[in-house]
Protein backbone atom coordinates (compact mmCIF):
# COMPACT_ATOMS: atom_id res chain seq x y z
CA UNK A 1 0.00 0.00 0.00
CA UNK A 2 2.78 2.06 -0.25
CA UNK A 3 1.35 4.51 -2.92
CA UNK A 4 -1.55 5.44 -0.18
CA UNK A 5 -0.95 8.88 1.07
CA UNK A 6 -1.92 8.24 4.28
CA UNK A 7 1.50 6.88 5.28
CA UNK A 8 2.96 9.88 4.78
CA UNK A 9 0.71 12.32 6.06
CA UNK A 10 -0.76 12.21 9.79
CA UNK A 11 -4.41 10.99 9.53
CA UNK A 12 -6.63 14.26 10.26
CA UNK A 13 -8.61 11.88 12.30
CA UNK A 14 -5.76 11.07 14.73
CA UNK A 15 -7.04 13.91 16.83
CA UNK A 16 -10.15 12.23 17.51
CA UNK A 17 -10.44 10.27 20.92
CA UNK A 18 -9.23 6.78 21.05
CA UNK A 19 -7.52 7.21 17.95
CA UNK A 20 -5.33 3.99 17.25
CA UNK A 21 -3.63 3.90 13.68
CA UNK A 22 -3.06 0.93 11.53
CA UNK A 23 0.29 0.17 11.45
CA UNK A 24 0.84 -0.15 7.48
CA UNK A 25 -1.20 2.38 6.47
CA UNK A 26 -1.55 5.64 9.26
CA UNK A 27 -4.63 6.06 9.33
CA UNK A 28 -7.62 4.44 12.02
CA UNK A 29 -7.42 0.98 12.92
CA UNK A 30 -10.06 1.58 15.29
CA UNK A 31 -11.03 4.72 17.79
CA UNK A 32 -11.51 2.33 21.37
CA UNK A 33 -13.96 0.04 20.42
CA UNK A 34 -14.74 -2.42 16.70
CA UNK A 35 -17.59 -3.57 17.53
CA UNK A 36 -19.68 -0.39 19.00
CA UNK A 37 -17.71 1.13 15.37
CA UNK A 38 -19.07 -1.76 13.35
CA UNK A 39 -22.87 -0.84 14.33
CA UNK A 40 -22.65 2.70 13.82
CA UNK A 41 -20.91 2.30 10.23
CA UNK A 42 -23.51 -0.27 8.90
CA UNK A 43 -26.17 2.06 10.71
CA UNK A 44 -25.42 4.81 7.70
CA UNK A 45 -23.96 7.36 10.29
CA UNK A 46 -20.35 7.01 10.54
CA UNK A 47 -17.87 7.46 8.25
CA UNK A 48 -14.47 5.71 8.19
CA UNK A 49 -11.23 6.69 6.04
CA UNK A 50 -10.57 3.94 3.92
CA UNK A 51 -6.81 3.04 4.15
CA UNK A 52 -6.36 0.95 1.23
CA UNK A 53 -7.83 2.97 -1.68
CA UNK A 54 -5.71 4.69 -4.54
CA UNK A 55 -7.01 6.40 -7.59
CA UNK A 56 -5.96 6.15 -11.13
CA UNK A 57 -7.60 8.37 -13.98
CA UNK A 58 -7.99 8.20 -17.66
CA UNK A 59 -8.73 11.30 -19.95
CA UNK A 60 -9.40 11.61 -23.58
CA UNK A 61 -12.05 11.06 -25.62
CA UNK A 62 -11.68 7.49 -26.33
CA UNK A 63 -11.19 6.52 -22.79
CA UNK A 64 -14.53 4.43 -22.04
CA UNK A 65 -14.05 2.37 -25.13
CA UNK A 66 -10.66 1.89 -24.46
CA UNK A 67 -11.08 0.36 -21.28
CA UNK A 68 -13.90 -1.51 -22.44
CA UNK A 69 -11.39 -3.58 -24.66
CA UNK A 70 -9.08 -3.96 -22.14
CA UNK A 71 -11.47 -4.99 -19.26
CA UNK A 72 -14.25 -7.45 -17.98
CA UNK A 73 -17.34 -4.76 -17.67
CA UNK A 74 -19.29 -3.00 -20.12
CA UNK A 75 -18.11 0.30 -20.01
CA UNK A 76 -18.48 2.14 -23.42
CA UNK A 77 -21.69 3.80 -22.67
CA UNK A 78 -21.00 4.16 -18.69
CA UNK A 79 -23.14 7.79 -17.87
CA UNK A 80 -21.63 10.48 -16.03
CA UNK A 81 -22.13 9.74 -12.19
CA UNK A 82 -23.19 5.82 -12.59
CA UNK A 83 -20.92 3.38 -10.61
CA UNK A 84 -19.70 -0.13 -12.09
CA UNK A 85 -16.44 -2.22 -10.96
CA UNK A 86 -14.19 -3.78 -13.30
CA UNK A 87 -11.42 -6.98 -13.84
CA UNK A 88 -8.27 -6.75 -15.70
CA UNK A 89 -7.42 -10.87 -16.38
CA UNK A 90 -4.60 -12.24 -17.79
CA UNK A 91 -4.51 -13.41 -21.21
CA UNK A 92 -5.55 -17.04 -19.28
CA UNK A 93 -8.57 -15.34 -17.33
CA UNK A 94 -6.40 -14.77 -14.09
CA UNK A 95 -7.68 -12.04 -12.12
CA UNK A 96 -4.79 -8.96 -12.30
CA UNK A 97 -6.55 -5.76 -10.73
CA UNK A 98 -9.96 -5.15 -9.94
CA UNK A 99 -11.05 -1.30 -9.77
CA UNK A 100 -14.25 0.77 -8.85
CA UNK A 101 -15.47 3.04 -11.86
CA UNK A 102 -16.91 5.95 -12.09
CA UNK A 103 -17.21 8.47 -15.08
CA UNK A 104 -17.60 12.49 -14.51
CA UNK A 105 -18.11 13.28 -18.10
CA UNK A 106 -14.39 14.08 -18.54
CA UNK A 107 -12.66 11.53 -16.87
CA UNK A 108 -12.85 8.21 -15.68
CA UNK A 109 -11.80 7.99 -12.56
CA UNK A 110 -10.69 4.16 -11.21
CA UNK A 111 -10.57 3.39 -7.84
CA UNK A 112 -7.89 0.67 -6.94
CA UNK A 113 -5.81 -0.80 -4.25
CA UNK A 114 -3.38 1.02 -3.04
CA UNK A 115 -0.92 -1.28 -3.34
CA UNK A 116 -1.79 -2.03 -6.98
CA UNK A 117 -1.67 1.71 -8.41
CA UNK A 118 1.72 1.52 -10.07
CA UNK A 119 1.55 -1.62 -11.72
CA UNK A 120 -1.80 -1.05 -13.24
CA UNK A 121 -1.35 2.33 -14.02
CA UNK A 122 2.06 1.43 -15.47
CA UNK A 123 0.41 -1.04 -17.74
CA UNK A 124 -2.67 0.87 -18.90
CA UNK A 125 0.16 3.30 -19.80
CA UNK A 126 1.72 1.27 -21.94
CA UNK A 127 -1.36 -0.13 -23.32
CA UNK A 128 -2.32 3.19 -25.00
CA UNK A 129 -0.72 3.23 -28.47
CA UNK A 130 -2.21 5.51 -31.17
CA UNK A 131 -5.82 5.88 -29.09
CA UNK A 132 -6.26 9.84 -27.36
CA UNK A 133 -6.05 8.59 -23.57
CA UNK A 134 -3.65 9.50 -21.01
CA UNK A 135 -3.40 8.13 -17.80
CA UNK A 136 -2.42 9.44 -14.55
CA UNK A 137 -2.04 8.48 -10.86
CA UNK A 138 -3.81 10.76 -8.42
CA UNK A 139 -3.53 9.53 -4.78
CA UNK A 140 -1.33 11.66 -3.76
CA UNK A 141 -4.03 14.31 -5.01
CA UNK A 142 -7.38 13.07 -3.31
CA UNK A 143 -8.60 10.92 -0.28
CA UNK A 144 -11.34 8.43 0.12
CA UNK A 145 -13.84 8.22 2.73
CA UNK A 146 -16.36 5.30 2.86
CA UNK A 147 -19.55 5.24 4.63
CA UNK A 148 -23.15 3.27 4.32
CA UNK A 149 -25.30 6.28 3.87
CA UNK A 150 -25.62 9.58 2.77
CA UNK A 151 -23.98 11.86 4.93
CA UNK A 152 -23.19 14.90 2.40
CA UNK A 153 -19.72 14.57 2.62
CA UNK A 154 -18.06 17.05 0.60
CA UNK A 155 -17.44 14.84 -2.42
CA UNK A 156 -14.56 15.97 -5.25
CA UNK A 157 -16.27 17.16 -8.26
CA UNK A 158 -13.39 18.34 -10.97
CA UNK A 159 -16.03 18.18 -13.38
CA UNK A 160 -19.22 19.17 -12.04
CA UNK A 161 -20.07 15.81 -10.93
CA UNK A 162 -19.57 14.24 -7.48
CA UNK A 163 -16.74 11.41 -7.25
CA UNK A 164 -19.25 9.04 -4.91
CA UNK A 165 -18.04 5.01 -5.92
CA UNK A 166 -21.91 3.31 -4.98
CA UNK A 167 -20.67 -0.57 -5.00
CA UNK A 168 -22.60 -2.88 -7.17
CA UNK A 169 -22.19 -5.80 -4.49
CA UNK A 170 -25.41 -5.27 -3.05
CA UNK A 171 -27.31 -6.97 -6.41
CA UNK A 172 -26.15 -8.95 -9.58
CA UNK A 173 -25.34 -6.20 -12.05
CA UNK A 174 -26.65 -6.18 -15.73
CA UNK A 175 -24.64 -8.91 -18.30
CA UNK A 176 -23.56 -10.15 -14.79
CA UNK A 177 -24.50 -13.63 -13.06
CA UNK A 178 -24.49 -14.36 -9.17
CA UNK A 179 -23.20 -17.88 -8.02
CA UNK A 180 -24.89 -17.57 -4.88
CA UNK A 181 -28.20 -17.74 -3.13
CA UNK A 182 -29.67 -14.02 -4.01
CA UNK A 183 -32.42 -14.67 -1.54
CA UNK A 184 -29.97 -15.20 1.33
CA UNK A 185 -27.36 -13.21 0.35
CA UNK A 186 -25.85 -11.32 3.06
CA UNK A 187 -25.38 -8.38 1.15
CA UNK A 188 -28.92 -7.71 -0.38
CA UNK A 189 -28.59 -4.55 1.98
CA UNK A 190 -25.45 -3.55 1.20
CA UNK A 191 -24.99 0.20 0.52
CA UNK A 192 -21.38 0.87 0.82
CA UNK A 193 -20.44 3.98 -1.15
CA UNK A 194 -16.99 5.35 -1.50
CA UNK A 195 -16.28 9.48 -1.75
CA UNK A 196 -13.34 11.11 -3.01
CA UNK A 197 -12.64 14.22 -1.47
CA UNK A 198 -9.34 16.69 -1.27
CA UNK A 199 -7.06 16.90 1.90
CA UNK A 200 -8.85 19.87 3.07
CA UNK A 201 -12.44 18.17 3.11
CA UNK A 202 -10.92 15.33 4.54
CA UNK A 203 -9.74 17.78 7.28
CA UNK A 204 -12.94 19.16 7.73
CA UNK A 205 -14.74 16.60 8.10
CA UNK A 206 -12.10 15.04 10.70
CA UNK A 207 -12.68 18.77 12.22
CA UNK A 208 -16.76 17.77 12.32
CA UNK A 209 -18.45 16.44 14.82
CA UNK A 210 -20.03 13.46 12.41
CA UNK A 211 -19.14 9.83 14.03
CA UNK A 212 -16.08 7.53 12.61
CA UNK A 213 -15.24 4.22 12.37
CA UNK A 214 -11.93 2.27 11.82
CA UNK A 215 -10.50 0.39 9.13
CA UNK A 216 -10.93 -3.31 11.62
CA UNK A 217 -15.24 -2.05 11.56
CA UNK A 218 -14.95 -1.86 7.74
CA UNK A 219 -13.11 -5.28 7.35
CA UNK A 220 -15.43 -7.05 9.62
CA UNK A 221 -18.53 -5.68 7.36
CA UNK A 222 -16.75 -6.94 4.23
CA UNK A 223 -16.19 -10.14 5.23
CA UNK A 224 -19.72 -10.19 6.70
CA UNK A 225 -20.65 -9.64 3.17
CA UNK A 226 -18.69 -12.02 1.67
CA UNK A 227 -17.04 -9.26 -0.50
CA UNK A 228 -13.88 -9.98 -2.42
CA UNK A 229 -10.48 -7.93 -2.03
CA UNK A 230 -7.87 -7.94 -4.61
CA UNK A 231 -5.54 -7.69 -1.88
CA UNK A 232 -7.19 -10.44 0.45
CA UNK A 233 -8.88 -12.78 -1.42
CA UNK A 234 -6.84 -12.92 -4.96
CA UNK A 235 -3.71 -15.28 -5.53
CA UNK A 236 -1.80 -15.85 -8.80
CA UNK A 237 -4.49 -18.53 -9.31
CA UNK A 238 -7.03 -16.71 -8.95
CA UNK A 239 -10.09 -16.42 -12.11
CA UNK A 240 -13.42 -14.62 -11.44
CA UNK A 241 -16.00 -17.23 -10.88
CA UNK A 242 -13.92 -18.43 -7.44
CA UNK A 243 -14.92 -15.71 -5.52
CA UNK A 244 -18.52 -15.15 -7.26
CA UNK A 245 -16.81 -11.71 -9.34
CA UNK A 246 -19.20 -12.53 -12.00
CA UNK A 247 -22.25 -10.58 -9.83
CA UNK A 248 -20.59 -7.45 -9.65
CA UNK A 249 -17.63 -7.24 -12.50
CA UNK A 250 -17.87 -8.98 -15.46
CA UNK A 251 -20.33 -8.52 -18.59
CA UNK A 252 -20.65 -12.08 -20.28
CA UNK A 253 -21.99 -10.55 -23.16
CA UNK A 254 -20.05 -8.03 -23.82
CA UNK A 255 -17.19 -7.73 -26.59
CA UNK A 256 -14.01 -9.24 -26.83
CA UNK A 257 -11.19 -8.61 -23.78
CA UNK A 258 -8.22 -10.58 -22.45
CA UNK A 259 -9.10 -13.23 -20.35
CA UNK A 260 -12.42 -13.39 -22.02
CA UNK A 261 -12.42 -16.67 -23.37
CA UNK A 262 -11.73 -18.25 -20.01
CA UNK A 263 -14.60 -16.51 -18.46
CA UNK A 264 -16.51 -17.93 -20.83
CA UNK A 265 -15.74 -21.48 -20.72
CA UNK A 266 -15.71 -21.96 -17.46
CA UNK A 267 -18.81 -20.18 -16.68
CA UNK A 268 -20.77 -22.19 -19.44
CA UNK A 269 -19.02 -25.43 -19.61
CA UNK A 270 -16.96 -25.80 -16.44
CA UNK A 271 -16.36 -25.37 -12.82
CA UNK A 272 -13.88 -23.17 -11.05
CA UNK A 273 -11.63 -25.15 -9.45
CA UNK A 274 -11.63 -23.56 -6.07
CA UNK A 275 -14.60 -21.58 -4.20
CA UNK A 276 -15.01 -19.03 -1.94
CA UNK A 277 -16.39 -19.95 1.67
CA UNK A 278 -17.19 -18.58 4.94
CA UNK A 279 -16.48 -19.79 8.05
CA UNK A 280 -17.91 -19.92 11.40
CA UNK A 281 -14.87 -20.02 13.97
CA UNK A 282 -14.74 -21.33 17.14
CA UNK A 283 -14.19 -18.85 19.98
CA UNK A 284 -13.16 -21.03 22.53
CA UNK A 285 -9.24 -20.73 22.25
CA UNK A 286 -9.55 -16.69 21.66
CA UNK A 287 -7.41 -17.61 18.61
CA UNK A 288 -8.12 -15.11 15.15
CA UNK A 289 -6.40 -17.51 12.19
CA UNK A 290 -4.62 -14.92 10.20
CA UNK A 291 -4.31 -15.15 6.76
CA UNK A 292 -3.37 -17.69 5.04
CA UNK A 293 -3.69 -20.31 7.92
CA UNK A 294 -4.21 -23.31 6.27
CA UNK A 295 -7.98 -25.24 6.27
CA UNK A 296 -8.56 -29.15 6.59
CA UNK A 297 -11.09 -31.37 6.27
CA UNK A 298 -10.18 -34.14 7.67
CA UNK A 299 -6.50 -34.60 7.31
CA UNK A 300 -6.17 -33.40 4.02
CA UNK A 301 -5.21 -29.86 3.13
CA UNK A 302 -7.98 -28.14 0.87
CA UNK A 303 -7.69 -24.33 0.92
CA UNK A 304 -6.76 -21.16 3.08
CA UNK A 305 -7.57 -18.27 5.27
CA UNK A 306 -7.61 -15.10 3.24
CA UNK A 307 -9.46 -12.66 5.76
CA UNK A 308 -10.61 -12.71 9.14
CA UNK A 309 -12.80 -10.50 11.60
CA UNK A 310 -14.42 -10.47 14.81
CA UNK A 311 -18.15 -9.40 13.40
CA UNK A 312 -20.31 -7.55 16.55
CA UNK A 313 -23.19 -10.25 15.52
CA UNK A 314 -21.48 -13.04 14.03
CA UNK A 315 -18.26 -13.44 16.36
CA UNK A 316 -15.31 -14.68 14.90
CA UNK A 317 -15.42 -14.96 10.73
CA UNK A 318 -13.51 -15.33 8.07
CA UNK A 319 -12.93 -15.66 4.27
CA UNK A 320 -10.96 -18.85 2.60
CA UNK A 321 -11.06 -20.70 -0.61
CA UNK A 322 -11.15 -23.83 -0.81
CA UNK A 323 -11.34 -26.74 -3.42
CA UNK A 324 -14.42 -26.88 -5.50
CA UNK A 325 -14.57 -30.75 -4.24
CA UNK A 326 -15.07 -30.16 -0.49
CA UNK A 327 -18.05 -31.77 0.50
CA UNK A 328 -20.64 -28.51 1.54
CA UNK A 329 -21.29 -30.45 4.75
CA UNK A 330 -17.73 -30.48 5.85
CA UNK A 331 -17.08 -29.79 9.22
CA UNK A 332 -13.36 -27.88 8.51
CA UNK A 333 -10.80 -27.11 11.17
CA UNK A 334 -8.31 -24.27 10.76
CA UNK A 335 -4.63 -24.51 12.02
CA UNK A 336 -3.33 -21.82 14.00
CA UNK A 337 -0.54 -20.79 16.90
CA UNK A 338 -0.03 -24.67 17.31
CA UNK A 339 -4.36 -24.75 17.49
CA UNK A 340 -6.92 -26.58 15.52
CA UNK A 341 -9.89 -24.57 15.04
CA UNK A 342 -13.35 -25.62 14.12
CA UNK A 343 -15.32 -23.80 11.50
CA UNK A 344 -18.27 -24.49 10.13
CA UNK A 345 -18.73 -23.49 6.76
CA UNK A 346 -21.15 -21.19 4.65
CA UNK A 347 -21.55 -21.53 0.79
CA UNK A 348 -20.79 -18.43 -1.08
CA UNK A 349 -20.11 -19.87 -4.36
CA UNK A 350 -21.38 -23.81 -5.00
CA UNK A 351 -19.59 -26.72 -6.13
CA UNK A 352 -21.84 -26.60 -9.30
CA UNK A 353 -21.19 -22.92 -9.78
CA UNK A 354 -20.05 -23.00 -14.26
CA UNK A 355 -21.63 -25.33 -16.53
CA UNK A 356 -24.25 -23.07 -17.59
CA UNK A 357 -24.85 -24.16 -20.84
CA UNK A 358 -25.73 -27.82 -19.97
CA UNK A 359 -24.41 -28.49 -23.23
CA UNK A 360 -23.57 -33.01 -23.24
CA UNK A 361 -20.07 -33.81 -23.43
CA UNK A 362 -20.07 -35.23 -26.76
CA UNK A 363 -17.14 -38.62 -26.93
CA UNK A 364 -13.84 -38.81 -28.29
CA UNK A 365 -13.60 -39.43 -31.76
CA UNK A 366 -13.52 -42.81 -32.48
CA UNK A 367 -14.69 -44.05 -28.60
CA UNK A 368 -17.00 -47.22 -28.56
CA UNK A 369 -19.55 -46.64 -26.83
CA UNK A 370 -21.01 -49.13 -24.58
Amino acid sequence: MSTDASISTPSPFSTRPGFVADEATGVAAHFGNPLVEQRVLGAGTAVVQVPSRGLITVTGPDRLSWLDSLTSQSLKRLAPGVSTETLLLDPSGRVEHAAGVVDDGETTWLLVDAAAVESFAVWLDRMRFMLRVEVADRSADFAVLGSFGELGLPAAAPSGVPLVWLDPWASIAVGGVGYSDAATHPARDWSYRETVVSPESLAEVAASGVPVAGSLALEALRVAAWRPSLVHERDERTIPHELDWLRSAVHLDKGCYRGQETVAKVHNLGHPPRRLVMLHLDGSDTVLPAPGSPVFAGENEVGSITSNAIHFELGPIALAVVKRTVDVSAQLVVRADGIEIAAAQEVIVPPEAGAAAGVPRLPRLGAVRR
